[in-house]
């Protein structure tokens, strides 16, 4: 029917609905503190959300969800993912390489076992496929 509009669908635990567009920018995102052993400054929380796993409708193969890093200076050890930036301004230094600048546009891939330090100026947002 022209000019309504159908309810929208409860999110759940995936947010990704077939037909359905998400907005990233304002996705709510549950932040818990990092863990203290993992911060070398500020006292950042991170928060991330699932949009789709393997076998759900949409699914890319694999999990693609949106992650969120407050302001702060963080390692980590890496698991396989691919991620592009979608919001907020740092960099990301893989131990033994340059620092990689990070900002709106930024595609970058991340493998099993890199150790990363993560200094973040701009609350960071990013869609990640694992």
């Amino acid at each position: 029917m022209s000019g309504s509009r159908m309810p929208e669908p409860p999110l759940g635990d995936l947010a990704l609905v077939p037909g359905r567009a998400v907005d990233l920018l304002a996705l709510a995102l549950p932040l818990a503190p990092v863990a203290p052993s993992d911060v070398e400054e500020g006292e950042p929380r991170a928060g991330s959300r699932t949009l789709t796993r393997p076998g759900s409708p949409n699914s890319t193969g694999g999990e693609l969800g949106v992650w969120t890093l407050e302001p702060g200076v963080v390692t980590d050890v890496e698991i396989d993912e691919t991620f592009v930036v979608v919001a907020g301004r740092g960099t990301v230094e893989i131990e033994g390489g340059p620092a990689e600048e990070l900002r709106p546009g930024i595609l970058m891939s991340l493998t099993a076992g890199m150790r990363t330090r993560w200094t973040i100026t701009e609350t960071l947002r990013k869609v990640y496929l694992l």
